[in-house]
């Protein structure tokens, strides 16, 4: 039966340790469960939970760098979807809408604690670097270098940089994900990786 009721909390230390295990979106989500949960079925959406609690978490992490920011930001994304999931109309968007929430609940989290940027992350969370780092070697010297250069960016633009060479979202998925035409998207993320070649230049020189 269809039912209304509170969002679901997420077992933080579940989202940790499959976090770690797979860094994937998950399975399909069959669209009955979609339009289930859009109906106000909570069991439904706690399924939704379980599927993206990975792919979230993941997202948020390599965004702000820091376990317990990237755990609230997380959790309100599934509460703001929640709230928000009637407003969904085309169920296989489900993923960049989530992807945009998360985004959107990372800078909220930045913001409410006063923050213009956000801690280090390991390089080892972004799978295929940008252009800027594209020549760089794998030696610790270099990774610290990359940690430090990303750990400068604003939100948005490491958002951006994670998103496409992280979750491997083409440039028209950025465009959805973030509410702006293509063009956008495109000048957005040649920006972001401007300055990231630019902050690693800065690291270099010190």
């Amino acid at each position: 039966m269809d039912r209304l009721g509170e969002p679901p909390m997420v077992d933080r230390h579940q989202m940790d340790e499959r976090a770690r295990r797979d860094p994937r979106i998950g399975p399909a989500i069959d669209r009955s469960l979609i339009d289930r949960a859009r109906n106000g079925d909570l069991d439904a959406f706690e399924s939704i939970v379980r599927a993206r609690m990975d792919a979230v978490y993941r997202l948020t992490a390599a965004i702000l760098g820091d376990e317990a920011d990237a755990r609230d930001a997380a959790q309100e994304t599934f509460v703001a979807a929640w709230r928000e999931i009637r407003r969904l109309r085309e169920a296989e968007r489900l993923d960049a809408w989530l992807q945009r929430i998360a985004v959107n609940a990372a800078r909220q989290t930045l913001r409410s604690r006063g923050r213009r940027r956000v801690h280090e992350i390991p390089s080892s969370l972004i799978a295929s670097v940008p252009d800027p780092v594209s020549a760089a070697s794998t030696a610790p010297s270099d990774a610290a270098i990359l940690d430090a250069a990303l750990a400068r960016l604003p939100v948005d633009q490491r958002a951006i940089l994670v998103l496409h060479h992280l979750e491997g979202r083409p440039l028209a998925d950025l465009a959805a994900i973030l509410d702006v035409p293509i063009g956008t998207a495109k000048s957005r993320l040649f920006a972001a990786r401007r300055a990231l070649a630019a902050e690693i230049r800065a690291e270099e020189s010190r």
